[in-house]
């Protein structure tokens, strides 16, 4: 069991910077899909100074599956949390309406549980074809559930 020895401990700190390095390029802040829309090239900055572009393609393509009061709530980039169950990935639901849209995109019911969605593997690669620019990993250490 992870944490039982100082190797252990030593082990989770090390991961603990690796994933400080491979999160480098989250958004510092995420921006509303309605307020992206109007952007002549819409983006976000990243932590790490680089900036993160939306395809207008995707941005419009997640306007028709919602309402204008949903796209002045909705945050772009959905974040996907990719953990250690390589199986899995769970996309951080804040407003609901990322239900809503991963739902009409994957055709199934999409149930969030503790602000997150959990789906697996062939899902994510469905999603991910769609929705290239408007989703983002985030690597964490936890096992997803």
């Amino acid at each position: 069991m992870i944490g039982d020895s100082s190797y252990d401990r030593m082990l989770q700190e090390c991961l603990k910077g690796e994933l400080r390095i491979v999160n480098a390029g989250l958004p510092q802040n995420r921006k509303s899909l309605s307020s992206l829309l109007g952007e002549e090239y819409p983006h976000v900055k990243c932590s790490d100074s680089s900036v993160h572009s939306f395809k207008r393609k995707e941005l419009e393509y997640l306007a028709s599956l919602i309402n204008a009061n949903e796209q002045v709530a909705l945050l772009l980039p959905i974040l996907i949390e990719l953990g250690a169950n390589k199986a899995e990935a769970a996309i951080i639901c804040q407003t609901g309406i990322e239900e809503e849209i991963i739902s009409k995109i994957l055709n199934m019911p999409a149930q969030p549980q503790n602000g997150r969605i959990t789906i697996y593997k062939p899902q994510l690669t469905l999603l991910r074809r769609v929705l290239k620019t408007t989703t983002q990993y985030i690597f964490t250490q936890k096992i997803l559930k």
